[in-house]
Protein backbone atom coordinates (compact mmCIF):
# COMPACT_ATOMS: atom_id res chain seq x y z
CA UNK A 1 0.00 0.00 0.00
CA UNK A 2 1.22 3.27 -1.16
CA UNK A 3 1.38 6.43 1.33
CA UNK A 4 1.30 9.58 0.37
CA UNK A 5 -1.28 11.25 2.64
CA UNK A 6 -0.43 11.88 6.31
CA UNK A 7 -2.48 12.72 9.01
CA UNK A 8 -1.18 14.08 12.38
CA UNK A 9 -3.51 15.02 15.56
CA UNK A 10 -1.71 17.47 17.94
CA UNK A 11 0.49 20.31 16.76
CA UNK A 12 2.61 20.59 20.13
CA UNK A 13 6.12 19.90 19.87
CA UNK A 14 5.42 16.50 19.07
CA UNK A 15 3.11 16.87 16.13
CA UNK A 16 4.86 19.42 14.47
CA UNK A 17 8.32 18.14 14.67
CA UNK A 18 6.57 15.09 12.87
CA UNK A 19 4.81 16.85 10.53
CA UNK A 20 8.38 18.48 9.35
CA UNK A 21 10.05 15.25 8.90
CA UNK A 22 6.98 14.09 6.87
CA UNK A 23 7.04 17.58 4.84
CA UNK A 24 10.35 17.15 4.38
CA UNK A 25 10.24 13.38 2.96
CA UNK A 26 7.94 14.22 0.45
CA UNK A 27 4.51 13.48 2.18
CA UNK A 28 1.08 15.75 1.91
CA UNK A 29 0.69 16.77 5.44
CA UNK A 30 -2.90 17.33 7.17
CA UNK A 31 -1.83 18.90 10.54
CA UNK A 32 -5.12 18.88 13.04
CA UNK A 33 -5.15 20.38 16.74
CA UNK A 34 -8.47 21.33 18.38
CA UNK A 35 -6.80 24.97 18.51
CA UNK A 36 -6.15 27.53 16.03
CA UNK A 37 -3.45 29.51 17.88
CA UNK A 38 -1.71 25.91 18.25
CA UNK A 39 -1.79 25.61 14.62
CA UNK A 40 -0.64 28.71 13.83
CA UNK A 41 2.35 28.48 16.66
CA UNK A 42 3.00 25.06 14.91
CA UNK A 43 3.54 26.29 11.22
CA UNK A 44 5.87 29.10 13.10
CA UNK A 45 7.85 26.46 14.61
CA UNK A 46 8.35 24.77 11.43
CA UNK A 47 9.28 27.32 9.44
CA UNK A 48 12.03 28.28 12.17
CA UNK A 49 13.18 24.91 12.09
CA UNK A 50 13.28 24.24 8.26
CA UNK A 51 15.01 28.23 8.18
CA UNK A 52 17.76 26.77 10.78
CA UNK A 53 18.43 23.60 9.07
CA UNK A 54 18.58 26.08 5.68
CA UNK A 55 21.14 27.97 7.15
CA UNK A 56 23.51 24.91 8.31
CA UNK A 57 23.42 23.86 4.31
CA UNK A 58 21.12 20.24 5.83
CA UNK A 59 18.49 21.03 3.46
CA UNK A 60 18.00 23.89 0.36
CA UNK A 61 15.81 27.01 0.13
CA UNK A 62 14.00 25.28 -2.33
CA UNK A 63 13.78 22.16 0.15
CA UNK A 64 11.64 24.12 2.58
CA UNK A 65 9.21 26.23 0.38
CA UNK A 66 8.55 23.08 -0.81
CA UNK A 67 7.88 21.46 2.55
CA UNK A 68 5.62 24.28 3.93
CA UNK A 69 3.51 23.84 0.61
CA UNK A 70 2.70 20.46 1.75
CA UNK A 71 1.55 21.08 5.06
CA UNK A 72 -2.32 21.87 5.54
CA UNK A 73 -3.96 22.32 9.22
CA UNK A 74 -7.39 22.21 10.62
CA UNK A 75 -9.19 22.47 13.72
CA UNK A 76 -11.66 19.43 11.99
CA UNK A 77 -10.83 15.65 13.51
CA UNK A 78 -12.67 14.09 10.91
CA UNK A 79 -10.97 15.84 7.71
CA UNK A 80 -8.14 13.47 8.02
CA UNK A 81 -10.32 10.61 6.87
CA UNK A 82 -9.06 10.22 3.55
CA UNK A 83 -5.18 10.01 5.12
CA UNK A 84 -3.01 6.80 4.53
CA UNK A 85 -1.65 6.91 7.76
CA UNK A 86 -2.59 8.82 10.66
CA UNK A 87 -0.71 9.77 13.37
CA UNK A 88 -1.33 10.74 17.06
CA UNK A 89 0.60 12.58 19.15
CA UNK A 90 -1.80 14.42 21.57
CA UNK A 91 -0.92 14.91 25.03
CA UNK A 92 -0.10 11.44 27.10
CA UNK A 93 -3.26 10.51 28.31
CA UNK A 94 -4.94 7.20 27.39
CA UNK A 95 -8.44 8.70 27.80
CA UNK A 96 -7.66 11.39 25.12
CA UNK A 97 -6.54 9.33 22.97
CA UNK A 98 -8.88 6.51 22.97
CA UNK A 99 -11.24 9.63 21.95
CA UNK A 100 -9.47 10.63 19.23
CA UNK A 101 -9.43 7.12 17.49
CA UNK A 102 -13.02 6.60 18.11
CA UNK A 103 -14.01 9.72 16.76
CA UNK A 104 -11.65 9.07 13.27
CA UNK A 105 -12.38 5.62 12.89
CA UNK A 106 -16.29 6.20 10.81
CA UNK A 107 -14.64 8.49 8.69
CA UNK A 108 -11.35 6.42 7.81
CA UNK A 109 -10.29 4.36 4.56
CA UNK A 110 -11.01 0.33 4.28
CA UNK A 111 -7.07 0.95 4.74
CA UNK A 112 -5.72 3.53 6.65
CA UNK A 113 -3.34 2.89 8.70
CA UNK A 114 -3.48 4.30 12.64
CA UNK A 115 -1.16 5.18 14.61
CA UNK A 116 0.07 6.21 18.20
CA UNK A 117 3.09 8.41 19.33
CA UNK A 118 2.72 7.38 22.70
CA UNK A 119 5.91 7.14 24.78
CA UNK A 120 4.16 4.40 27.28
CA UNK A 121 0.91 3.61 26.60
CA UNK A 122 -0.44 -0.17 25.95
CA UNK A 123 -0.78 -0.43 22.10
CA UNK A 124 -2.83 -3.34 22.44
CA UNK A 125 -5.50 -1.16 24.64
CA UNK A 126 -5.62 1.66 22.45
CA UNK A 127 -5.84 -0.76 19.19
CA UNK A 128 -8.93 -2.44 20.77
CA UNK A 129 -10.84 1.09 20.77
CA UNK A 130 -10.84 1.00 16.79
CA UNK A 131 -12.14 -1.30 14.27
CA UNK A 132 -9.02 -1.89 12.89
CA UNK A 133 -6.60 -3.33 15.17
CA UNK A 134 -4.65 -5.36 12.93
CA UNK A 135 -3.71 -2.05 11.12
CA UNK A 136 -2.53 -0.19 14.35
CA UNK A 137 0.84 0.45 16.03
CA UNK A 138 2.88 2.47 17.60
CA UNK A 139 4.88 4.87 15.85
CA UNK A 140 7.06 6.92 18.58
CA UNK A 141 8.83 9.61 17.82
CA UNK A 142 11.88 11.08 19.75
CA UNK A 143 12.32 14.63 20.81
CA UNK A 144 13.22 17.08 19.29
CA UNK A 145 11.76 14.91 15.71
CA UNK A 146 14.00 17.09 12.80
CA UNK A 147 17.11 16.20 14.78
CA UNK A 148 16.71 12.28 16.65
CA UNK A 149 17.21 9.84 14.43
CA UNK A 150 15.44 6.78 16.35
CA UNK A 151 11.71 5.89 15.80
CA UNK A 152 10.74 2.75 17.85
CA UNK A 153 7.61 0.77 15.52
CA UNK A 154 5.70 -1.10 18.58
CA UNK A 155 2.82 -3.66 17.40
CA UNK A 156 0.01 -4.71 19.03
CA UNK A 157 -1.46 -7.92 20.05
CA UNK A 158 -3.01 -7.89 16.75
CA UNK A 159 -0.36 -5.76 14.61
CA UNK A 160 -0.35 -7.51 11.15
CA UNK A 161 3.15 -7.82 9.56
CA UNK A 162 2.25 -5.77 5.76
CA UNK A 163 1.14 -2.90 8.60
CA UNK A 164 4.38 -3.46 10.60
CA UNK A 165 6.35 -3.63 7.02
CA UNK A 166 4.61 -0.17 6.01
CA UNK A 167 5.59 1.28 8.75
CA UNK A 168 9.70 0.22 8.52
CA UNK A 169 9.74 1.75 4.72
CA UNK A 170 7.93 5.35 5.60
CA UNK A 171 10.66 5.67 8.40
CA UNK A 172 13.20 4.61 5.66
CA UNK A 173 11.78 6.85 3.20
CA UNK A 174 12.35 9.91 6.44
CA UNK A 175 15.86 9.20 6.42
CA UNK A 176 15.83 7.80 9.95
CA UNK A 177 16.57 3.93 12.06
CA UNK A 178 13.67 2.28 13.30
CA UNK A 179 13.84 -0.59 16.29
CA UNK A 180 11.28 -3.09 16.89
CA UNK A 181 9.91 -3.05 20.33
CA UNK A 182 7.33 -5.40 22.24
CA UNK A 183 4.03 -3.85 23.75
CA UNK A 184 5.27 -3.61 27.58
CA UNK A 185 4.81 -0.44 29.59
CA UNK A 186 7.54 2.30 28.41
CA UNK A 187 8.47 0.33 25.14
CA UNK A 188 12.37 0.27 25.10
CA UNK A 189 13.60 3.73 25.33
CA UNK A 190 11.31 4.75 28.33
CA UNK A 191 11.62 1.73 30.00
CA UNK A 192 15.31 2.34 30.52
CA UNK A 193 15.54 6.64 30.57
CA UNK A 194 12.33 7.24 32.54
CA UNK A 195 13.83 5.31 35.87
CA UNK A 196 17.18 7.12 35.35
CA UNK A 197 15.55 10.43 35.08
CA UNK A 198 13.44 9.34 38.39
CA UNK A 199 16.35 8.50 40.55
CA UNK A 200 18.15 11.94 39.48
CA UNK A 201 15.16 13.30 40.98
CA UNK A 202 15.46 11.04 43.89
CA UNK A 203 19.54 11.73 44.26
CA UNK A 204 17.98 15.22 44.20
CA UNK A 205 15.13 15.14 46.70
CA UNK A 206 17.62 12.61 49.22
CA UNK A 207 19.92 15.45 49.39
CA UNK A 208 23.04 13.29 47.74
CA UNK A 209 23.38 16.29 45.52
CA UNK A 210 22.35 19.50 43.96
CA UNK A 211 20.75 20.21 40.71
CA UNK A 212 23.69 21.61 39.27
CA UNK A 213 26.25 18.71 40.95
CA UNK A 214 23.97 15.65 39.30
CA UNK A 215 23.70 17.35 36.13
CA UNK A 216 27.08 17.80 35.91
CA UNK A 217 28.31 14.20 37.03
CA UNK A 218 26.27 12.63 34.39
CA UNK A 219 27.40 14.95 31.68
CA UNK A 220 30.98 14.83 32.31
CA UNK A 221 30.91 11.42 34.05
CA UNK A 222 28.95 9.53 31.98
CA UNK A 223 29.32 11.71 29.04
CA UNK A 224 26.09 12.39 28.38
CA UNK A 225 24.69 15.68 26.22
CA UNK A 226 22.16 16.65 28.90
CA UNK A 227 22.21 15.96 32.30
CA UNK A 228 19.27 13.65 33.66
CA UNK A 229 17.43 17.09 35.12
CA UNK A 230 17.62 19.15 32.48
CA UNK A 231 16.51 16.36 29.81
CA UNK A 232 13.22 16.05 32.34
CA UNK A 233 12.89 19.89 31.94
CA UNK A 234 13.17 19.77 28.49
CA UNK A 235 10.66 16.51 27.90
CA UNK A 236 8.38 18.13 30.39
CA UNK A 237 7.93 16.84 34.40
CA UNK A 238 3.82 15.94 33.96
CA UNK A 239 5.11 13.60 31.15
CA UNK A 240 8.05 12.04 32.47
CA UNK A 241 5.03 11.58 35.82
CA UNK A 242 2.70 10.20 33.17
CA UNK A 243 5.66 7.65 31.79
CA UNK A 244 6.75 7.21 35.23
CA UNK A 245 2.80 5.91 36.52
CA UNK A 246 2.30 3.82 33.66
CA UNK A 247 5.65 1.91 34.17
CA UNK A 248 4.56 1.89 38.08
CA UNK A 249 0.95 0.62 36.94
CA UNK A 250 1.80 -2.04 34.28
CA UNK A 251 4.54 -3.93 35.33
CA UNK A 252 3.60 -3.48 39.48
CA UNK A 253 7.12 -3.01 40.96
CA UNK A 254 8.14 -0.40 43.94
CA UNK A 255 11.47 0.27 41.65
CA UNK A 256 9.42 2.30 39.21
CA UNK A 257 7.46 4.52 41.69
CA UNK A 258 7.63 8.28 40.71
CA UNK A 259 9.79 10.53 43.12
CA UNK A 260 7.61 12.25 45.56
CA UNK A 261 9.95 15.50 44.26
CA UNK A 262 8.73 14.94 40.64
CA UNK A 263 5.13 14.67 42.01
CA UNK A 264 5.95 18.35 43.89
CA UNK A 265 6.65 19.85 40.71
CA UNK A 266 4.23 19.02 38.67
CA UNK A 267 1.49 19.52 41.19
CA UNK A 268 3.25 23.03 41.47
CA UNK A 269 3.08 23.53 37.66
CA UNK A 270 6.53 23.83 37.49
CA UNK A 271 6.68 21.51 34.43
CA UNK A 272 9.91 22.71 32.78
CA UNK A 273 10.99 24.58 29.91
CA UNK A 274 7.05 24.91 29.05
CA UNK A 275 6.15 26.25 31.80
CA UNK A 276 9.51 28.02 32.45
CA UNK A 277 10.13 26.22 35.20
CA UNK A 278 10.89 23.24 36.55
CA UNK A 279 14.49 22.29 37.87
CA UNK A 280 15.98 24.79 36.46
CA UNK A 281 14.56 28.32 36.50
CA UNK A 282 14.44 29.97 32.51
CA UNK A 283 12.95 32.91 33.13
CA UNK A 284 16.48 34.92 32.61
CA UNK A 285 19.22 35.19 30.84
CA UNK A 286 20.76 31.85 31.78
CA UNK A 287 18.72 28.81 33.39
CA UNK A 288 19.06 28.90 37.23
CA UNK A 289 18.57 25.55 39.54
CA UNK A 290 15.62 25.94 41.44
CA UNK A 291 16.89 23.93 44.01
Amino acid sequence: MAIERVGIVGAGQMGNGIAHVFAVAGYDVLLTDVSADALAAALAQIDRNLERQVTRDLISADTKAQAMRRISTTQTLTDLGDSDLIIEAATERETIKAAIFEDLVPHLKPHTILTSNTSSISITRLASRTDRPERFMGFHFMNPVPIMQLVELIRGIATDEPTFRACQQVVERLGKTSTASEDFPGFIVNRILMPMINEAIYTLYEGVGSVQSIDTSLKLGANHPMGPLELADFIGLDTCLAIMNVLHDGLADTKYRPCPLLTKYVEAGWLGRKTQRGFYDYRGETPVPTR
